[in-house]
């Protein structure tokens, strides 16, 4: 069944309550996923530096391991905890010799996300629970996405959970089902895009991160994904820039969106956007099937 959220804040005043505003929303559509949740947050960059996203053990030494990634590559790394995972931020040029460096320092180490400005955080459990743990309320920035899983193809695991990255700053949360996700699957490891789990929506992310590597647009990505993608599906990508949304050409699966002065809210359903500020003054709309919407900062 399972549930989506998504934020996009027009007003930069609103940007330190950016966390705040996701935790209500995915708690309130708890229902729909009791198994796990988890969420991406967009937030400020620093010049010439990226951010990975680790997730391992409650009892992992994250210092310890930054410090010796930080030894074999000669930089300056550091490191900020939150529960199971921790953002490891290292000189942007260096990414590929950090990650290679954790795959040698610390093997069992998961890299859940990468970006300049993307954190990810995801674990098992109730929202609220989750949301909780990694201190979601206190997290600023510009946009943010959400999941609540409810397991239905598949065990209640961390690796299980959504948001799924495959490519820097790229993530996709996913309600529904695809019915070709192993013959694509195979067609992106042809292509040197690994998935590390069963997950389909993780075949999607991959998907578009195969799509824009080849020079496409997300907006021209997204809309080869309704010929490429056999199944239903609602679709929440977000970017470096912004977020996306995207309903296969049926659009069974339930889904509505906010549109304010301050924000662009996406829900499963309208009681996630309905303790937003002045959402009774908002636009609010079904997203119409095989449409893709996109807000961006840049516009």
């Amino acid at each position: 069944m399972c549930g989506i959220v998504g934020l996009f804040l027009k007003n930069p005043k609103l940007r330190p309550e950016l966390g705040g505003f996701l935790s209500t929303m995915l708690t309130t559509l708890s229902d729909r996923g009791p198994d796990s949740a988890g969420f991406a947050v967009y937030g400020e960059a620093r010049a010439e530096r990226i951010k990975l996203t680790l997730r391992r053990g409650v009892d992992t030494d994250f210092d310890a391991i930054a410090a010796e990634v930080a030894r074999e590559l000669g930089e300056d790394v550091s490191v900020s905890r939150r529960d199971t995972h921790a953002v490891l931020t290292v000189p942007t040029a260096r990414a590929a010799d950090a990650r290679a460096s954790l795959g040698r320092i610390a093997p069992d180490v998961s890299v859940v996300g990468m970006g300049r400005r993307m954190e990810l955080y995801k674990e098992v459990g109730l929202p609220a629970e989750v949301a909780k743990r990694f201190d979601l309320a206190g997290m600023s920035g510009t946009h943010a996405i959400g999941h609540t899983r409810m397991a239905t193809e598949s065990a209640v695991t961390t690796d299980g959970a959504h948001p799924y990255s495959t490519g820097p700053d790229q993530c996709l949360v996913h309600n529904g089902s695809l019915s070709n996700h192993n013959s694509l699957r195979r067609e992106l490891r042809r292509d040197g895009i690994g998935c590390a789990t069963e997950n389909d929506t993780e075949v999607a992310a991959g998907y578009l991160t195969w799509r824009l590597r080849q020079g496409m647009t997300l907006d021209a990505a997204l809309k080869s994904a309704l010929a490429d993608l056999d199944g239903f599906y609602t679709f929440v990508v977000g970017t470096e820039s912004g977020f996306g949304v995207l309903r296969d050409p049926i659009a069974c699966k339930p889904a509505v969106m906010a549109e304010a002065d301050d924000y662009v809210a996406f829900g499963t359903e309208y009681r996630a956007l309905a303790e937003l500020p002045n959402i009774e003054h908002a636009r609010v709309f079904e997203p119409e099937p095989a449409k893709v919407y996109f807000w961006d900062l840049k516009q």
